[in-house]
């Protein structure tokens, strides 16, 4: 599913209206009776307030209280505007409203007795906002958050950001949000994320070839999405089949790192993972593997790498490895930052970038970067966390602001060439193309050590059996988050480890194959 910007569907109801010839009147019907349906499916008929703007949110709200006057709630609608204020559209659902007998008043403010336990009904702003809320609306956004209904937003919360989720000034606290065609930027982002509750998407008669056009670039993937991308199991298939891993990482005292992304590797389906460790450390590896390999790396007495594993590892991509997956544990020094400079020029596989692999390039000058990114061997996907982010382009307010995260994701992997999967929430993919993903799965229970570097191996054992980059990196988020839900509601968010999501990746695979056995074949 595509999502959009507030520009970008408001050309789309433009399109409809104009150019296909569906009155505007029509929609508006259709987007108050779509609210209307998931008002009568939580709730039995009560006491509803509708707090209308003078736009056609506000004439969304309109069609809601007489919708739902007609199924025997008791319906009152205050218009926080005047009549010749409202919009064409807004002015023709008010007198279809007041002639239905609708309790309906021009207020400028409400106080808490107008709001007190009943269901309100946000359609004051919509997403047409682009300015902080004025005083007036905030102190009406600020009782109706403080007053004991449930909320129902029209579209978005009114005081959100659709292009960016930012709270612009003041913002109505959701508990539902009801949204039309396609969902917008600002119900992914955070804070717009939080304030919209659970949300509802509606077709309310929309074309589909509008809303699946290929001029929008950001999307959400659902579970049928991802599980098309499955790599199929041929009858006939071994081992060799599905991609040789090879992960990069570890040194004394960071062993652990990348054990879960080869482990996680092999439970994605790689046919052959092997582990490129320090040799000074490889025997812990040997002592913790089963189906795992080693490849013993040039290393230091201090149990990190020598700047002398390039060869070796280049080496094994060239005669064995379908992937690489570097970082998880590798340390940050010269010979680590030496290491990926030969390794990213000299690839001839894919690289999985994470954790200090990325650290070693984020020490890096910004031109040295550029042209090291730019004049890969092989292609990239770098899998960095908000402060790895940050430190790639020198900016820490993106670790706080996800507005800021998006774009500097999407410019970066432009600029660089490079593939991203930036970890937060929501995490975002973005390829060189301009296009960018959100990921619908994963909860607060995946923050807990180790959670990166598994999804590390679930990304690389993606790429190892074929898949391009950016679909990787979408079924790879994608299978991670899954795992992380049944980890939480199997341990709780406060008990799940990394281990916990390696073991139930086997269960997100079940979740989105169609047969019995939870494995898709051909043939």
């Amino acid at each position: 599913m595509k999502v959009v910007t507030a520009n970008e569907m408001r050309e789309i109801d433009r399109f409809t209206i104009e150019e296909i010839g569906v009155p505007s009147p029509v929609l508006m019907e259709r987007a108050g009776v779509a609210v209307v349906d998931h008002i009568r499916r939580l709730f039995e008929p009560k006491r509803v307030v509708v707090l209308s703007g003078r736009g056609n949110n506000g004439g969304d709200g309109l069609v809601i209280a007489r919708e739902l006057f007609n199924y025997g709630f008791t319906v009152k609608v205050i218009i926080l505007s005047d009549r010749e204020s409202m919009s064409r559209d807004s002015v023709l659902q008010y007198e279809i409203a007041k002639k239905t007998g609708i309790d309906i008043s021009f207020k400028n403010s409400i106080d808490d007795s107008d709001i007190d336990n009943v269901i309100i009904v946000d359609a004051i702003l919509g997403t047409g906002l682009n300015k902080p809320v004025r005083e007036r609306l905030a102190e009406v956004i600020d009782i109706v958050n403080t007053s004991r209904g449930d909320v129902f937003a029209v579209d978005i919360p009114s005081g959100i950001s659709a292009d960016t989720g930012e709270v612009m000034g003041k913002a109505v606290k959701a508990k539902w949000t009801v949204t039309f065609g396609l969902p917008k930027i600002g119900h992914m982002l955070y804070p717009g994320r939080k304030y919209c509750g659970e949300l509802f998407i509606e077709n309310i008669g929309f074309p589909m070839k509008l809303l699946n056009s290929d001029d929008l670039k950001v999307e959400i993937p659902d579970s049928k999405d991802a599980a098309l991308l499955i790599p199929k199991r041929p009858p006939d298939s071994h081992k060799g089949s599905y991609g040789h891993v090879l992960v990069v990482g570890g040194s004394r005292g960071k062993t652990g790192a990348p054990l879960m992304t080869a482990r996680a590797a092999l439970k994605s389906g790689s046919g052959l993972v092997t582990i490129g460790a320090p040799d000074s450390v490889i025997d812990v590896f040997q002592a913790k593997v089963v189906e795992e390999m080693t490849l013993s790396l040039p290393g230091t007495d201090k149990g990190g790498f020598s700047v002398k594993a390039s060869d070796k590892i280049l080496d094994f991509a060239t005669n064995s490895a379908d992937v690489i997956a570097i970082g998880p544990g590798m340390g940050v020094d010269d010979a680590g930052i030496g290491i990926m400079k030969e390794i990213i020029k000299g690839s001839p596989v894919p690289l999985i970038i994470d954790a200090d692999g990325l650290n070693c390039i984020s020490s890096l000058t910004d031109k040295e970067i550029s042209d090291m990114l730019s004049n890969a061997g092989s292609s990239l996907i770098l899998t960095p966390h908000p402060g790895e982010m940050a430190r790639l382009i020198r900016d820490p307010f993106i670790t706080s602001v996800d507005k800021a995260r998006f774009e500097s994701v999407l410019k970066f992997s432009m600029e660089k060439g490079v593939y991203i999967a930036s970890k937060g929430a929501p995490t975002l993919i973005a390829d060189p193309q301009g296009r960018l993903v959100f990921n619908p799965t994963g909860n607060p229970g995946m923050a807990t050590a180790g959670s990166g570097d598994v999804l590390t191996g679930i990304i690389a054992s993606m790429t190892g059996q074929g898949l391009t980059p950016i679909d990787a990196s979408v079924l790879g988020c994608y299978i991670h988050g899954l795992s992380g839900d049944i980890s939480s509601k199997v341990y709780g968010m406060h008990s799940v480890t990394a281990f916990d999501i390696v073991e139930n990746i086997s269960g997100a695979f079940h979740i989105l194959t169609d047969n019995d056995s939870g494995i898709q074949t051909e043939g």
